[in-house]
């Protein structure tokens, strides 16, 4: 991962929108802070859960999430998580990474950036990524002065879906596939974090 701290930029979590459209769909919306353009994250619905907890602060599970599980064993440890960085971007899979301090020490720690944010909230840490990022998969939405902003967000989180389904067709039928061949295709799915692909390839792997 890059350390050029220069080319970081700041972001923060504008909120979250889900899919009229697709049950369980949602997105995390991050707006860069010196600037106009929103980086939107599908995440999954435990993701969308903890974080939204995170943000309402009066909400209190009666027992803790595994995000606070974290956060209360690394309190315990005295570990700190000082800020996020989203530092990679592949085949539209974001890659982030923990920058943590214990003991004056700084070790940087691999997560999926869902997980990530849902810890940076619950250590008021900041969250970056990278401007060649942010260029990339940021955008400008495009105001309709008719629809709510709740609205706009849904109807980009529409989107967004849309594009991954069409980016899933041509990978439903695995046939012409041999077991070694899936057996390759999941390692790297799984390696990818394209969950959604490597349980289609399992469910093939296990009709054979």
């Amino acid at each position: 991962m890059r350390c050029d701290r220069m080319s970081l930029v700041r972001l923060n979590i504008k909120g979250i929108s889900y899919s009229q459209t697709q049950n369980g769909a949602y997105a995390l919306i991050l707006n860069e802070v010196d600037g106009e353009r929103k980086l939107p994250i599908v995440i999954g619905a435990f993701e969308a859960q903890s974080i939204a907890i995170a943000l309402e602060k009066e909400i209190r599970p009666p027992r803790p999430l595994t995000h606070d599980l974290f956060k209360n064993f690394a309190d315990r440890f005295d570990i700190v998580v000082k800020q996020v960085i989203i530092h990679k971007l592949v085949d539209g899979v974001f890659y982030s990474s923990l920058i943590c301090e214990r003991d004056k020490i700084e070790e940087i720690i691999d997560a999926r950036t869902s997980d990530a944010i849902a810890l940076a909230l619950r250590f008021e840490a900041p969250i970056f990524t990278y401007k060649n990022i942010l260029d990339k998969a940021g955008i400008y939405l495009k105001v309709n002065p008719k629809k709510t902003e709740e609205e706009q967000d849904s109807i980009l989180v529409d989107d967004l879906i849309a594009e991954e389904i069409d980016a899933s067709i041509g990978q439903e039928s695995y046939a012409d596939k041999t077991l070694e061949e899936l057996h390759t295709m999941l390692d790297e799915a799984v390696k990818n974090e394209d969950y959604e692909t490597a349980a289609r390839l399992r469910d093939e792997i296990s009709k054979r």
